[in-house]
């Protein structure tokens, strides 16, 4: 009579009807709840920079009040003609307001990368998405503090032959997307360069052992 292959008090290994480790589930459950928590952390962070860079447009739409020329208008009391025919105000004033939303968004993607160095998905889209509502407040702001949209009432205010300023208008709507296009391209710069790096693998030298 020969022995059994597989002793009486151990289970066999390839038994279908084995109960899992007990560590198992609740490791799964761990590392479920820890990435649930961290994508709710990634989006809050990503509303509170949305909703940051967003607010900062009043400040580029100050400044762009404050440094665009102005275009300079006059009346003979039956139309409004631009005094200088051949000036290229309104050209500066589109470019004015291009240079600063290019840098404001270099300045918010910076601060965005120091604010987070991960980086993540939710964080880019809220930069870009408060880059464009930044620029175009600053637009709105921009305008609504400048000269008046009534040019009518504004020359007969001013009166005949007497020089004043045009409204502040952004003719070149493309400007609006040099805040999200430089803070992408800035935060990304930083990312690559200066953002954490995955840890190599280190090799297993180890060589199996041979049964002599």
């Amino acid at each position: 009579m020969t022995a059994p292959l597989t002793p009486s008090h151990q289970p066999p290994h390839d038994d279908p009807w084995q109960s899992p480790s007990a560590g198992g589930p609740s490791f799964a459950a761990d590392g479920g709840e820890k990435g649930a928590s961290d994508m709710r952390t990634e989006l809050r962070q990503a509303v509170v920079v949305l909703v940051a860079v967003a607010v900062s447009g009043v400040a580029l739409g100050l400044l762009w009040l404050w440094l665009a020329p102005r275009v300079p208008l006059i009346s003979d009391a039956t139309a409004v003609f631009l005094k200088d025919t051949e000036g290229e105000e309104a050209i500066a004033a589109d470019g004015v307001f291009l240079l600063l939303a290019l840098g404001f968004g270099a300045v918010s993607g910076a601060a965005v990368f120091l604010f987070r160095r991960r980086g993540g998905i939710p964080l880019v889209i809220g930069l870009a998405l408060g880059g464009l509502l930044g620029a175009v407040l600053a637009w709105k702001v921009g305008t609504w503090l400048g000269p008046t949209p009534d040019v009518v009432a504004h020359a007969k205010a001013a009166g005949t032959g007497v020089t004043f300023d045009a409204p502040l208008e952004l003719n070149a709507k493309g400007a609006l997307l040099g805040w999200p296009v430089a803070a992408l391209v800035v935060h990304l710069a930083l990312t690559g360069l200066f953002g954490p790096r995955d840890p190599e693998p280190v090799p297993d030298w180890t060589w199996p052992s041979r049964d002599v």
